[in-house]
């Protein structure tokens, strides 16, 4: 069992992801953004100063945290799926470089103006899938899908079907506590409900091998497609984290649990007043330590 985390969200600088992994004692970083880009979309000479930088201070990229198929991509606009070729293809050599095994990958966005899981688009979205894996197990890496707003996020029961319609060594499970807590459980008819975070994990624990841990609670849900949230340190939410890492352990894992913390900002949406870089580092820290000490309670 191992600690790593999303540093983008202690620092955009390189510098300081690796001064926040070292002062939690950790020696990993699961890469996301450096300096506003995602690590397979800096420059060649960029990329190289951080192999340096990391090699000096001891410190390894475990997972790339790619944006390859994610909820930005439509299952059906072909010029997303050839973005995904393109990263995963710049993506490869850079991981071999750093003895990175493990790619961060989704299931492209829910279409919103069609039924998301019709046999037709089901088809379209398996064999793109299987088209990115292949390149993955081909390549000697693993291809770890994340339960979020993509297909395979819907509910446990669309993640299983992925991995029947998607058969390869390859293609792993990553399980996020977080983000069930403001995604639709699609099972049934509209409306349809926010999903349970043990309830996905219990049904699919068998096919996980890295976990994401963020928790949050929604503040009012009112119907939207992603109901508004207010995120918290680990296991003060809605997203089952203390029993999903009991459970974990009974089970003999022993895998990464990554923070992706989303105290001081949320990646992925946009902020007209970016929070200062100490209150981000400083949160990034005390969510990590908080997080080892859950861990000690659960595993005493």
């Amino acid at each position: 069992m191992y600690y790593t985390g999303f540093a983008d969200e202690a620092s955009q600088d390189i510098d300081l992801q690796i001064k926040a992994t070292k002062e939690l004692g950790w020696k990993y970083i699961e890469s996301r953004n450096i300096n506003g880009q995602n690590i397979t979309d800096i420059s060649d000479d960029k990329f190289e100063e951080v192999c340096g930088k990391l090699n000096a201070a001891g410190v390894g990229i475990n997972c790339f945290g790619s944006a390859i198929a994610n909820w930005q991509k439509q299952p059906r606009k072909e010029e997303d799926f050839q973005n995904s070729i393109a990263e995963l293809q710049r993506a490869i050599p850079r991981m071999q470089r750093l003895g990175t095994k493990l790619l961060r990958g989704m299931s492209f966005a829910v279409p919103q103006d069609e039924q998301p899981d019709s046999p037709e688009l089901e088809k379209i979205i398996f064999d793109k899938i299987n088209h990115l894996v292949k390149m993955c197990e081909d390549a000697g890496i693993v291809y770890l899908h994340e339960n979020c707003m993509n297909y395979g996020g819907m509910s446990y029961l669309h993640t299983l079907k992925l991995l029947d319609n998607v058969k390869s060594p390859a293609f792993k499970l990553l399980f996020d506590t977080g983000n069930p807590v403001f995604t639709r459980r699609r099972i049934g008819t509209p409306p349809y409900p926010t999903q349970s975070a043990w309830e996905f994990y219990d049904n699919v624990k068998e096919f996980v091998v890295y976990m994401h841990i963020k928790d949050c609670v929604v503040i009012e849900d009112k119907g939207e497609i992603r109901p508004p949230v207010r995120f918290t340190f680990a296991a003060e939410g809605s997203g089952d984290v203390k029993q999903i890492i009991a459970d974990l352990f009974k089970r003999g894992y022993d895998g990464g649990f990554s923070i992706e913390p989303h105290l001081a900002v949320v990646h992925h949406e946009q902020t007209k007043e970016m929070p200062d870089e100490q209150i981000k580092y400083s949160n990034y820290v005390e969510y990590g330590k908080r997080f080892m000490q859950l861990v000690n309670e659960v595993k005493k």
